[in-house]
């Protein structure tokens, strides 16, 4: 179990791994945006990059392109996109940390509750019927609508007698799951050409068009969040224990599952809003991060925080430089990546098991 690993592992060499994680994953994360700053269709050098990120910061440097394209391209076109796609990232990353707690299952992520299909259901509605009541912020709305919409009316099925079980919370996201995908059918049918290829790259995600006032509404979604997520860590590893001694401990199962389940749809609907259904990231990440830095909760979401961060950034990276004058769907890069991942995964808990059973 998750606890003993925590108790068989010095505190020291705990803690160092987790220093040595947390500093890679940041060179690592820092290197990527340069990096992904620089390179499109307007080629920039990294000292032209921190240039000009250092002008705009207030600090002189010869550094600075002359040409004000340059700040254009990256201040306004690129760094939107970046920050975007870190956030979102992190929000997905964090959410599978805390699907894969509060399940005590290594392969649950948002998808279990109907996060994205929910999200999915209320993009489409809003695109095949026209909606325009939010402007450009009319689709994410309802996008994160429909993702709360599901998560909700998956827990208040599944709760009975005061309490939710875990496999009936599966079972309802489940059926939840396939009504919103025959909704999605559905609206998908009805649409026009035009809604259809909407929908569909909607579905596939993309980082494309990220402005600062759409991260100005996630950010602060994102951010508590994550912080949220650090608050219960120490809850969770009491969780890994098994319900019944977590309530001998004191703990106050149910309450931690609700706290969690809404925490996951605060990150989830933040981050599909404006990116649309990027999947694996919330499998991906946490067992990465589980096998680099241990099993502990709070450092297991701040690194997987920054690897779903590091994720998004390297995924949008080739989605956008892959193809010339082509911007793929980031979505696809990132089930390239986990599908294998996945398929590797089940093969190791069935060997660990004896067996399927």
């Amino acid at each position: 179990m998750t606890s003993e690993v925590v108790t068989a592992v010095p505190a020291g060499n705990r803690g160092s791994r987790f220093a040595v994680v947390v500093v890679a994953l940041l060179i690592a994360l820092a290197a990527t945006v340069v990096v992904s700053l620089g390179l499109g269709q307007y080629a920039l050098s990294p000292t032209d990059v921190i240039g000009v990120l250092l002008e705009a910061l207030g600090l002189p440097t010869a550094w600075a392109p002359d040409a004000a394209t340059a700040a254009g391209v990256i201040l306004d076109i690129r760094l939107p996109r970046i920050v975007l796609g870190l956030l979102v990232g992190a929000a997905l990353a964090v959410s599978g940390v805390l699907m894969q707690a509060i399940f005590g299952n290594p392969l649950a992520d948002a998808a279990v509750v109907g996060v994205s299909s929910g999200a999915a259901l209320g993009a489409a509605a809003s695109l095949t019927f026209g909606l325009t009541a939010f402007g450009l912020w009319t689709t994410p709305g309802f996008a994160f609508a429909g993702g709360l919409v599901a998560v909700f009316s998956v827990y208040l099925v599944s709760r009975s007698g005061g309490r939710t079980e875990v496999v009936t919370l599966l079972l309802t996201g489940i059926a939840v799951n396939a009504i919103a995908g025959a909704g999605l059918a559905y609206l998908t049918f009805i649409g026009t050409t035009s809604t259809r290829e909407q929908i569909v790259f909607w579905q596939l995600g993309s980082l494309n068009g990220a402005l600062w006032q759409n991260i100005a509404l996630v950010a602060p979604l994102v951010a508590a969040g994550v912080a949220a997520s650090l608050l219960v860590a120490r809850r969770l590893d009491l969780f890994a224990l098994g319900e019944r001694t977590a309530r001998h401990l004191g703990m106050r199962v149910e309450l931690l599952r609700v706290t969690v389940i809404v925490m996951v749809a605060l990150l989830v609907c933040a981050a599909v809003s404006f990116a649309g259904i990027i999947g694996f990231v919330g499998l991906v990440v946490p067992h990465l991060m589980r096998m680099a830095a241990g099993p502990a909760h709070l450092p297991l979401v701040l690194s997987s925080a920054l690897g779903g961060a590091l994720l998004i950034a390297v995924a949008d990276l080739v989605a956008r430089t892959a193809v010339p004058l082509a911007d793929l769907p980031i979505g696809m890069i990132t089930s390239l990546v986990g599908g294998p991942f996945f398929l590797w995964l089940l093969v190791r808990t069935r060997r660990r098991a004896g067996g399927w059973a």
